[in-house]
C-alpha cells in the first residue's frame, strides 16, 4: 500500500473530524450530566440512597422546602452537606439549599441559637426546625414535624414570681422561648387568677419556678387540667413548693430538701459545687434521651423521689452519680456531706410520668396518652445557662416529647456489610497470577504484534 498526498489529506481530515466529534460528544455529555443526574447505588444495602419512609414523606410535602446551613468557608464541610441534601433533592427538586458564613452574621447566629458549625435550619411553610446531624433519621423526622400543620400551644403560668417566658433577664426564659417559636411552637403566658381555667388548646402547661404561694383556686385549676389529661412541664427549684403540695401528691412525687452537691465539675473548670453535671452515662433509657450524648448543667438542682402510684407509669430521665449528695445545710464555706441529715447519691433530677386516658373526639372515645415531666431545676433553661453544652437541646427534646412529637420515623441503620472481600487462598492465587504474570504478558504480546505489523507496512 502506497501513501500519497491524497491519502495523507484524507487521514488528516478524518483525524480532525474524529477530534471534533469527540469534543462535541464530551461537551454534550458534560451538559447532560449537569442537567440530569443519574446515579446507581450498587451497595449491598443501598446505604447511599434514601429509605422508602423518607421518600414517602417527601411525596406528602407539596410546598417548597428551604434549607439554610450556617457553615464556615470550609469546602469539605459544605460539600458533605451538599451531598447529604442532594439525596433529598433528587426526589424533591424544589428543595433549596443555601449556605451562610456564621462569622459574617454574628447577630443572626445568636438570635437563631446556632451552636454548631454546619447547623441546618429547615423551613417549610411558616415553621422551621434545627438539625445538627447528617443522619437520615434525624433529618427526616425534622421534616415530619414540619409537615404537621396543627398549631402547638405552650402556656407558661405567671403571677407567682415564675421565670418570665418572654423576659430578657438572666433568670428568665426568653432565649429558650425564641427557640421554641422558631420550631413552630406558640407561647402564651397565662395568669390563673384571671383566667380561672387553662385554655382547652393548651398542648403543654409550664410551671417554671414559682416564688409566691399559689391560691387554692389556682392549684385546683392545675389539678383539674391534669385530671382532664393535660400535659405538664414542672420546673421546681429547691425550696418550698408554694402551695403546690397537692400537685406533688397528685403526681406521687416527693421533693428532697436541699440542693444537689456535685464536685465533678472541678474536672472541667467549674468550681461551683452546686452545679450538677449530667453526662452521657447518667441519662436513663428514655425517648427524651435516646441518642443524646451532650453534657448538661443543672445549677442549684433539687432531687426528686418517686412514690408508689397506681395512676402513673413513672420513669427517671436523668440523675447524678454516687459521688453527689443532697445538702440540707446552708451553702456557706466548705460544703461537706453529713451522714445524718444529707442524702447520698445517686439522685434523680428529672422524672417523666405517663398514663393512657380516654378522651372524646366528636362522638367517639379515643385513647390519649398523657405526659408529664418534672425537673428539680429551672435554671438550666434560663437565659444564663441555656447555651451551655446540651441544655438547649435537652429542653427542646422535653417539649417535643410532651407534645407527642417524638413519634419518629424508624429508619434502620445501614451497615456497611460489603466493605470486605472474603476469598479462598486458591482464588487469591489465581488473581495474583492473572494480574502479575498473565495480563502483563498479554499486553507485551499485543505490543510486539502491533510493532511487527507496522514494520511490514
Amino acid at each position: 500500500m502506497f501513501v500519497t498526498a491524497r491519502t495523507r489529506l484524507q487521514n488528516r481530515l478524518n483525524s480532525i473530524l474524529m477530534f471534533c466529534l469527540l469534543t462535541i460528544s464530551v461537551c454534550l455529555l458534560a451538559w447532560l450530566s449537569h442537567k440530569h443526574s443519574l446515579e446507581y447505588d450498587w451497595t449491598a444495602n443501598g446505604r447511599h440512597t434514601l429509605s422508602e419512609a423518607s421518600r414517602n414523606l417527601l411525596a406528602k410535602m407539596p410546598d417548597k422546602i428551604e434549607i439554610t446551613s450556617y457553615a464556615r468557608e470550609n469546602s469539605q464541610l459544605r460539600d458533605a452537606i451538599k451531598k447529604f441534601v442532594g439525596k433529598y433533592q433528587r426526589h424533591k427538586p424544589d428543595i433549596v439549599l443555601r449556605f451562610v458564613n456564621p462569622d459574617a452574621v454574628p447577630d443572626e447566629v445568636r438570635n437563631l441559637g446556632i451552636s454548631v458549625d454546619g447547623e441546618i435550619i429547615v423551613r417549610y411553610q411558616d415553621r422551621s426546625e434545627h438539625v445538627k446531624s447528617d443522619k437520615e433519621q434525624v433529618f427526616t423526622n425534622a421534616l415530619q414535624r414540619l409537615a404537621r400543620n396543627q398549631e402547638r400551644w405552650i402556656a407558661f403560668v405567671e403571677g407567682h414570681g415564675e421565670r418570665n417566658a418572654l423576659g430578657d433577664a438572666n433568670h428568665d426564659m426568653g432565649d429558650w422561648v425564641k427557640q421554641l417559636f422558631n420550631q413552630g411552637y406558640r407561647v402564651q403566658p397565662i395568669n390563673l387568677s384571671e383566667t380561672q381555667a387553662i385554655p382547652d388548646n393548651t398542648g403543654v402547661l409550664v410551671i417554671a419556678g414559682p416564688r409566691i404561694d399559689y391560691l387554692p383556686g389556682e392549684t385546683e385549676a392545675i389539678i383539674n387540667y391534669i385530671n382532664d389529661g393535660g400535659n405538664l412541664l414542672w420546673l421546681q427549684d429547691p425550696g418550698p413548693l408554694y402551695k403546690l403540695d397537692s400537685l406533688a401528691e397528685e403526681l406521687a412525687l416527693n421533693f428532697y430538701e436541699g440542693a444537689v452537691i456535685d464536685y465533678a465539675g472541678q474536672l472541667i473548670g467549674i468550681n461551683d459545687p452546686t452545679i450538677a453535671l449530667v453526662t452521657k452515662t447518667l441519662y436513663s433509657p428514655h425517648a427524651i434521651t435516646a441518642g443524646f450524648e451532650y453534657t448538661t448543667l443543672f445549677p442549684m438542682a433539687g432531687a426528686i423521689e418517686l412514690l408508689e402510684s397506681i395512676k402513673w407509669m413513672a420513669k427517671p430521665i436523668f440523675g447524678t452519680g454516687d459521688h453527689t449528695w443532697s445538702e440540707t445545710a446552708k451553702l456557706e464555706g466548705a460544703v461537706e456531706f453529713n451522714e445524718g441529715s444529707d442524702t447520698q447519691g445517686p439522685l434523680t433530677i428529672g422524672i417523666s410520668l405517663e398514663r393512657e386516658l380516654e378522651a372524646e373526639q366528636g362522638e367517639e372515645l379515643v385513647s390519649k396518652q398523657q405526659r408529664i415531666v418534672v425537673i428539680g431545676d429551672g435554671d438550666f433553661l434560663s437565659n444564663t445557662y441555656l447555651a451551655n453544652s446540651g441544655n438547649n437541646e435537652l429542653g427542646t427534646r422535653i417539649i417535643n416529647w410532651l407534645s407527642s412529637d417524638d413519634e419518629f420515623i424508624a429508619i434502620p441503620p445501614k451497615i456497611s456489610n460489603d466493605t470486605q472481600l472474603n476469598t479462598s487462598s486458591t482464588v487469591l492465587g489465581i488473581i495474583g497470577i492473572l494480574f502479575l504474570f498473565i495480563l502483563p504478558a498479554v499486553l507485551i504480546a499485543i505490543g510486539i504484534a502491533i510493532g511487527l505489523r507496522r514494520k511490514k507496512q
